[in-house]
C-alpha cells in the first residue's frame, strides 16, 4: 500500500495524540508508546483547565486546516465531532460527579496497573514509582468531587456505596495492592526495589482508605438519591458513546419493540427445542445434549479456531475482502481466569496477529457451543477482527489517531452486533441451538436500551405502572436475561451509574443495518454488499454521524 504523505489535519490529529499522552500517562501503557508511564491525569479542577485549554487550543488548529482528500475530511469531520463534545461535557461540569461503579477514576486508578508491563525489573520500578504518584491523583480526583459537594454536582448515592465497597478492598491486608507487590511481583528483585515497591503500594493502599472515609464520611451524605441523570446530560452521554445524535424517544419505543421481536423469535425456537416448552426448558434440552458440549480448554481452543478458520476462509471468497495479513486469527485462552471473552488487535507489522481471548474461570471445564458460535463471529470475524485489523493494515492511509484511538463503543459494539446478524442472514447460525444462543445476547441488548433510556429520563414502564426506578430496572433485567441475580445486580448498577454506554451497542447495530439499507437503495442493481462492507471498514472507527456521511457522501 503506498504511503500517505502526512497533510496538515494529520499533523494536528497526531499532535492531539501526543497532547493527550502528555495530559495523562496512562494513554502510554494503552498505546504501548516509549515515554514516562509513572504519573497520572491530573484529576484536580486545575487538571481539568488544562485539558480544556488544549482542546480549544487543538480545534482552533483543526478549524484553521482545509482538507485535502476525503480521508483528511473525515479526520477533521470526526476530531472536531469529539473535541467540541469534550467541551459540552466540561460545561455540563461531569468532571464533578464523574463516579460509579465501573468506569470512573475510582477504577481507572487501580486498573492501569492490569495494563503495565512486568517482564522486567526496569518494568517493576516504573510500576513502583507509579504506586507512589497514586496517592496524589486520588487527591486532585477528591479535589474535584469536593467542588461537586459545594455546588450540588454530585453522583447518585447507590454509585457512591458501591465504590466504597470497592476501595475497601483495594485497601485490605489481602485486596490489590498488598497482593500485586508481594505475589506478583518477582522474587529475585533487587533489595532495594524491594522496598520502594513495598512503601509504595502501602502509600497507595492507605490513599484508597483515605479516599474510601471521604465518600462514606463526605460525598455519601450529599449525594443525590435519584439514579437517572436526566434528558439533557443522558443525552451527551449518549452522543459520546454512539458518536450520534439519536432521538431518545423514538429509540425508546423502538427498543420496545426490537426486544419484542427479539422474545417472539426466541420463545418460537424454544418452543422447537424443547418440545413445546418456553426458554428455560430450551436451555435444559441444550444443556443436556452432549452433541453440544466441549471438555476441557484444549479443545475448546480447538473449537474456536476451527470454527474462525473457516469463517476466514468462507467469507473472504464471498462477503469480504481480506488481505492476507489479516487472515491469520489466533484463538487463545487466557492467562486470567475472569470470565470475559475479548479480542486484542494485531500490531503495526502483524508480526503479533489479532487474538481472540476466552478467560476460563477456575473450575470450569465444560462449555456450551450453542451459548457461543455467535460470540466466536463477534470477536473475530467478521466482527471486531475485520473491524481493528482493517484500520491496522490502512496504516500508510490512516494517523496514528484515526487507527488507534478514534471511534465509539457504538462503532465498535455495534459493528460486532451487525457481525452477528449478518452471520445468521448467511446460514451460519442456522442450527436451532446456535441461533437461539445469538437471540439469547440480542434479547439482552434491546433490553438494555429500553432499561438505560427509561431509567435515566424517567419514561413511562412497558408494563403501564408508572415510571421507571432501580427496583422495577432489576426486575425487568432479572425477566430478560439468563443469568444469576448477583451479575443481574452489578449490570443493573453498571447502567444507573454509567448512562447512554449500555445501549450503544444495540443501537450501533440500528445504524449500520440502516445505512446498510440506504445504501442499497440508492444503488440499485449495483449495490455490492462486498464493496459496502470493504468501504465501511476502510473507514477505521469514527462516530457513527461521521461514518453515515463518509458512506452516503
Amino acid at each position: 500500500m503506498t504511503e500517505r504523505t502526512p497533510t496538515a489535519i494529520d499533523l494536528v490529529a497526531e499532535e492531539w495524540v501526543d497532547t493527550l499522552c502528555e495530559l495523562d500517562p496512562d494513554a502510554r501503557i494503552w498505546l504501548s508508546r516509549e515515554g514516562d508511564v509513572t504519573g497520572f491525569a491530573d484529576l484536580s479542577p486545575a487538571g481539568a483547565e488544562a485539558s480544556r485549554a488544549a482542546v480549544v487550543a487543538t480545534l482552533a488548529q483543526l478549524r484553521a486546516a482545509t482538507p485535502v482528500d476525503e480521508i483528511d475530511r473525515v479526520t477533521k469531520l470526526d476530531l472536531e465531532r469529539e473535541l467540541e463534545l469534550s467541551l459540552e461535557l466540561n460545561d455540563a461540569k461531569w468532571e464533578l460527579r464523574d463516579l460509579n461503579n465501573i468506569a470512573s477514576p475510582a477504577q481507572g486508578l487501580r486498573d492501569i496497573f492490569d495494563l503495565m508491563p512486568t517482564d522486567t525489573h526496569d518494568n517493576w520500578e516504573a510500576i513502583a514509582h507509579k504506586l507512589a504518584n497514586l496517592p496524589e491523583a486520588l487527591r486532585g480526583y477528591r479535589e474535584s468531587l469536593t467542588l461537586g459537594i459545594s455546588q450540588g454536582i454530585v453522583p447518585a448515592r447507590r454509585q457512591v456505596v458501591e465504590v466504597i465497597t470497592q476501595a475497601k478492598r483495594n485497601a485490605g491486608a489481602e485486596g490489590f495492592f498488598v497482593d500485586f507487590a508481594t505475589n506478583t511481583a518477582p522474587a529475585d528483585l533487587p533489595d532495594s526495589l524491594k522496598k520502594l515497591l513495598h512503601t509504595a503500594s502501602e502509600a497507595a493502599r492507605n490513599a484508597y482508605l483515605e479516599f474510601a472515609g471521604f465518600l462514606e464520611n463526605e460525598l455519601s451524605p450529599a449525594a443525590s438519591a435519584r439514579d437517572g441523570v436526566g434528558r439533557d446530560l443522558y443525552q451527551l452521554h449518549s452522543r459520546s458513546f454512539v458518536g450520534a445524535t439519536i432521538d431518545l424517544d423514538d429509540t425508546y419505543e423502538w427498543g420496545i419493540a426490537e426486544l419484542r421481536r427479539m422474545v417472539d423469535e426466541q420463545e418460537s425456537i424454544a418452543k422447537r427445542l424443547s418440545g413445546g416448552g418456553g426458554v428455560a426448558e430450551a436451555v435444559a434440552a441444550l444443556d443436556a445434549d452432549p452433541n453440544r458440549k466441549i471438555h476441557g480448554t484444549d479443545a475448546l481452543q480447538a473449537w474456536m479456531q476451527k470454527l474462525s478458520d473457516n469463517a476466514v476462509r468462507e467469507l473472504g471468497k464471498t462477503h469480504f475482502d481480506i488481505a492476507e495479513p489479516m487472515r491469520k486469527l489466533e484463538c487463545m485462552i487466557a492467562p486470567t481466569k475472569d470470565g470475559g471473552i475479548y479480542y486484542t488487535g494485531p500490531s503495526d507489522d502483524f508480526a503479533r496477529p489479532g487474538r481472540m481471548w476466552w478467560s476460563v474461570p477456575e473450575g470450569v471445564t465444560e462449555f456450551d457451543t450453542w451459548r457461543e458460535t455467535t460470540n466466536v463471529y463477534h470477536e473475530g470475524v467478521p466482527g471486531h477482527h475485520l473491524q481493528i485489523a482493517q484500520a491496522t493494515y490502512n496504516s500508510a492511509e490512516l494517523n496514528t489517531w484515526r487507527r488507534t484511538l478514534a471511534g465509539t463503543s457504538g462503532h465498535a459494539e455495534g459493528w460486532a452486533l451487525y457481525a452477528e446478524r449478518l452471520m445468521d442472514e448467511l446460514g451460519y447460525l442456522a442450527d436451532d441451538g446456535d441461533r437461539f444462543g445469538m437471540l439469547d445476547g440480542q434479547r439482552m441488548r434491546a433490553a438494555r436500551v429500553v432499561l438505560d433510556i427509561g431509567v435515566h429520563l424517567g419514561k413511562p414502564r412497558p408494563d403501564g405502572n408508572g415510571t421507571w426506578d432501580a427496583d422495577y430496572a432489576f426486575q425487568f433485567m432479572r425477566d430478560n436475561v439468563l443469568m444469576e441475580d448477583e451479575f443481574v445486580r452489578f449490570e443493573v448498577n453498571r447502567y444507573l451509574g454509567w448512562p447512554g454506554q449500555a445501549p450503544s451497542y444495540k443501537v450501533g447495530q440500528r445504524i449500520f443495518e440502516d445505512l446498510r439499507a440506504e445504501s442499497a437503495r440508492r444503488e440499485g442493481s449495483a449495490f455490492s454488499l462486498k464493496a459496502w462492507h470493504k468501504r465501511v471498514l476502510d473507514i477505521g472507527g469514527v462516530g457513527l454521524d461521521t461514518l453515515k456521511t463518509a458512506v452516503l457522501d
